[in-house]
């Protein structure tokens, strides 16, 4: 299953806490045409490297799968950020 949102906090040090709710699917619909020619770049890599493309696609497309539950907790210099997959 691919994931369905994605939620952005970010805390800084003296500022109000940020909260960023984003839905996958209308953002990718929004982004195709950006999405479009990065996967046609990524498949002539493929060819370009001898990888191959249908094989390094259905990786890409595992990884994405797997991302749901997934958290990304990063901090630096009192600015903390997290990431979470849904």
């Amino acid at each position: 299953m691919i994931p369905q949102l994605v939620s952005v906090r970010v805390k800084r040090p003296g500022r109000r806490r940020v909260r960023l709710w984003v839905p996958v699917v209308p953002a990718a619909l929004l982004l195709a045409p950006i999405l479009v020619p990065a996967v046609l770049g990524g498949v002539v890599a493929c060819l370009v490297y001898r990888i191959d493309a249908v094989r390094a696609l259905g990786t890409g497309w595992r990884v994405l799968c797997a991302l749901p539950g997934t958290r990304f907790d990063v901090e630096f210099s009192g600015t903390a950020v997290l990431v979470a997959v849904r």
